[in-house]
């Protein structure tokens, strides 16, 4: 794969948008954690994550994704945007679903 598992998509005051693309795995779980470490996250108040173009996440990453959310100082609103069954149900296996509203 030549593209990242992760991109920010755009981000502002209000938001940020992150496009994920292929598989979320073990290979991809370090360039996942630092994504989502970028400056350009901690100031939008909400945050929609693109899967559409998600093949495939493994539970570690799904976990990564709920433990920076919810470690956010400021509440983060988030919104996961076109899940495919297969990554929906790791998401919810991973609690993600407790934190975020789904959307197709």
């Amino acid at each position: 794969m030549t593209d990242a598992p992760v991109r920010i998509a755009e981000a502002d005051e209000d938001r940020a948008v992150l496009a994920f693309s292929g598989d979320l795995d073990a290979p991809a779980l370090r360039v996942l954690e630092e994504s989502l470490l970028d400056p350009r996250l901690r100031r939008p108040k909400a945050w929609i994550l693109d899967m559409s173009g998600l093949d495939h996440i493994d539970l570690a990453c799904a976990y990564a994704l709920l433990r920076t959310v919810t470690g956010t100082p400021e509440p983060v609103a988030l919104t996961v945007r076109g899940a495919r069954p297969a990554v929906h149900r790791t998401l919810r296996q991973a609690g993600l679903d407790t934190v975020a509203a789904f959307t197709a």
